[in-house]
């Protein structure tokens, strides 16, 4: 991890497969063979970004708007071949740029100072865990700000600009801070190169009065990106194969097990080439599906302990040997630390170790090298798969369901794995979705995607958005769950403003259902929507959008032909009535051994380690806080209200103090504001919303807020027209944008 405030090297000859999606394909770096001459007004240091963006293969970015990047997102607007996507708070766009870069290869997303950026963080935080590049700007503040003792506005009242720098260190490779014109062109340019070179997320923080000033360093289109390609050592190599190919060559009924870091290392294929020479029976960890084509003819499934599908962990675990390509082993995918696996009859390949048994170790190894190689050494030995052939039965089919019965899970996956084609990609929230969508069978082309190692709920929302963006081509059939929805579903508004057509399941089983079967208790229960109204109300008539609820098979079928057929040109949103206890047997085991494990009593001995293990992070933090800057960000109160909805009205609405009555008072933007209230209420509590026009109908709705209705929450939509705003607003606007475009001092 580095943070640079100077220039670094760049544009180091590179290889071509820099921003690999999973199904394989490449997306290349563009680039002219010669440099050629920009139009001054075009050589700024906001059009760089712009064109680097475009070069490494990004067409879209996911922003949020702040005074301190207004006029950086003019310049990316103006870049050809770019895209700019407002979303409805940042937590969503960093999302969205995460299911971008599972697709597409690489992400972007752009918000303002602290305010902006901590919201962005956890999103970060996730695209870190899942090695995946994305670039996150922050528009910063003036240049002439740093190095004096002016307090801000969105930091925490310090002169000190840091907080925000400090935050990303630990979650982005790579940091770089332009305060100066100087070096911003290498400090840019590093910064991508790095995200592409170690596949993780970086932090770039660009002051708000330089992207629009002209520099001689961005007077020529940018030099097309060349990164130097990684080497196994080849003595190394060499001798990883050889023990590898012994370890192997005298197993009895070997298998092969891929994992979710074949993405990083890029060997996709090269898995697919050892499958094929060796024969061996094939599994995928559960974080690895969809790396693995599950239509390869030696496929048996996933393999997650005691959760696995059907005869999977039977088949690997009596294995005599098994080789682990990108395995992580945490406590989600080893199902509560149960695996049953022997070190001494592993082999781990990492992207560039590998570990033998008890055996040797070798470094600087590349997995995509080491499993070619190795498939040539591989004698052919289909015993394993064979066994599973024997074992195998096929899971039996659901008793028909009575007329009218309320609607299963199972049935429901059922249904879904029929509409699965090489046109779709399935999203996996957090929660029971991950272990049904596992157990659905992935045809050829079918993208997968969901985050097991950060396990954030709400994810999907924003990773689909991204996602769908990324492969218009494909059709996203996003599983949700009620409890991860109503924590990031106002973005479904973005998925229909870019006219997106996904499949969404809200699941609706009344709480946080995953949470129950770890540890049940009051706080898994959440307030019931109407989830149907809501997203209607966000529609509001604008853009291509159909719903409906169902509580049966019978209207399931029916939702799933509209959709596939007379609405396939919509985004399609289908609420889904289940039990609150019908979850998946899988994720009641996984539930039962994760509780298990994380109610361990601690451990005596353990307990000076984790003291002395602590006192050495805090040093280490102590001295990496050196040189560091912060930035900060401006939302006025009408945005800052969207970012809050649904979710804030849904826990606790942002309300004003009107003679003794909690009320909302806001002011329209592209929602029916008063609809989506209503959807939340869903009959339950007191709650009464109106929307008025005129001075008269205001005054009503005051006199029935404070009379009639003074026991309920009162929510009044007050219609204005965009441009009525405080004189006071004006002025100050005018003076913030002054104080933000001041020139850089050369002092």
């Amino acid at each position: 991890m580095d943070t640079k405030i100077g220039s670094l090297d760049n544009c180091k000859p590179v290889s071509n497969d820099v921003c690999s999606p999973v199904n394989g394909t490449v997306s290349t770096i563009q680039g002219s063979v010669s440099p050629a001459v920009v139009n001054c007004s075009e050589a700024t240091l906001g059009r760089h970004l712009a064109r680097r963006l475009v070069q490494i293969g990004v067409s879209d970015v996911f922003s949020v708007p702040g005074d301190f990047n207004l006029t950086l997102l003019d310049h990316l607007i103006a870049e050809p071949g770019l895209n700019l996507i407002g979303c409805c708070n940042e937590l969503n766009a960093g999302y969205a740029a995460d299911g971008y870069a599972r697709s597409r290869g690489v992400g972007a997303c752009v918000v303002t100072f602290t305010v902006g950026g901590l919201s962005v963080l956890n999103a970060i935080a996730g695209a870190y865990s899942e090695s995946l590049p994305l670039i996150c700007i922050v528009g910063g503040p003036n240049s002439n700000d740093y190095g004096t003792n002016r307090i801000l506005h969105h930091t925490v009242g310090l002169p000190d600009f840091s907080q925000e720098l400090r935050c990303f260190q630990t979650v982005t490779c790579y940091q770089a801070v332009v305060n100066n014109l100087e070096d911003a062109h290498d400090m840019i340019d590093t910064a991508i190169s790095t995200a592409l070179k170690e596949s993780k997320p970086v932090y770039i923080s660009i002051g708000c009065n330089l992207a629009a000033i002209p520099h001689p360093t961005f007077a020529r289109e940018p030099v097309p990106f060349v990164l130097s390609p990684k080497l196994s050592n080849k003595m190394g190599l060499e001798a990883a194969v050889e023990a590898a190919a012994e370890f192997l060559n005298k197993a009895v009924k070997p298998v092969l097990v891929g994992g979710p870091k074949l993405r990083v290392a890029k060997a996709c294929e090269a898995f697919v080439e050892l499958v094929d020479a060796g024969g061996y029976a094939v599994a995928v960890m559960p974080s690895g599906k969809g790396l693995v084509p599950e239509h390869h003819p030696h496929f048996i499934g996933t393999y997650w302990g005691a959760v696995s599908t059907a005869f999977c962990a039977e088949i690997v675990e009596s294995a005599d040997a098994y080789l682990f390509a990108g395995p992580i082993y945490n406590d989600y995918s080893s199902v509560g630390y149960s695996l049953l696996l022997k070190k001494e009859k592993a082999i781990i390949v990492q992207p560039d170790r590998v570990v033998i048994g008890n055996g040797p170790a070798f470094g600087c190894v590349l997995m995509k090298d080491f499993l070619r190689e190795l498939a040539k050494r591989l004698k052919h030995n289909n015993t394993a798969f064979e066994n599973y052939h024997r074992i195998f039965v096929p899971e039996g089919q659901p008793l028909k369901a009575a007329p009218k019965e309320p609607l299963r899970v199972n049935v429901l996956f059922q249904h879904i794995q029929k509409m699965l084609s090489g046109e779709t990609a399935v999203i996996a929230e957090t929660g029971d979705s991950w272990f049904n969508c596992q157990k659905l069978k992935l045809p050829a082309g079918c993208g997968y995607e969901f985050q097991m190692q950060y396990g954030s709920i709400g994810w999907s929302v924003g990773a689909t958005l991204g996602y769908a963006q990324a492969v218009p081509e494909k059709r996203v059939i996003a599983c949700i769950g009620d409890g991860s929805f109503q924590v990031t579903a106002q973005d479904v508004s973005t998925m229909l403003r870019c006219g997106q057509k996904t499949i969404i399941f809200l699941i609706n089983n009344g709480g946080y259902t995953i949470e129950v079967e770890i540890h049940d208790g009051p706080y898994n229960v959440i307030k019931n929507w109407n989830y149907t109204a809501l997203v209607d109300a966000i529609h509001n008539g604008e853009g291509k959008c159909w719903t409906t609820k169902v509580f049966c098979e019978e209207e399931l079928i029916e939702a799933i032909e509209t959709a596939t057929g007379a609405k396939k040109d919509c985004l399609c949103f289908i609420e889904v009535i289940v039990h609150k206890d019908d979850t998946s047997k899988e994720l009641l085991e996984w539930g039962s051994r994760v509780s298990a494990a994380n109610s361990r009593p601690p451990n005596p001995q353990c307990r000076c380690h984790a003291k002395e293990q602590f006192r050495l992070f805090y040093a280490t933090e102590v001295n990496r806080r050196r040189l560091v800057i912060s930035k900060s960000i401006f939302a006025d109160r009408w945005q800052a209200f969207r970012h809050q909805t649904p979710i804030g009205l849904g826990l606790a609405l942002s309300v004003g103090f009107l003679g003794g009555l909690y009320c909302l008072l806001l002011v329209n933007l592209f929602w029916n504001y008063t609809a989506l209230v209503d959807a939340i209420h869903n009959v339950e509590g007191k709650c009464w919303a109106t929307m008025v026009f005129c001075g008269e109908e205001l005054i009503e709705a005051i006199e029935t807020a404070t009379g009639a209705k003074k026991d309920c929450l009162c929510f009044i939509e007050v219609i204005v027209h965009k441009d009525d705003t405080s004189k006071e607003q004006l002025e100050w606007g005018s003076r913030v944008s002054a104080a933000n475009s001041r020139p850089p001092n050369p002092q």
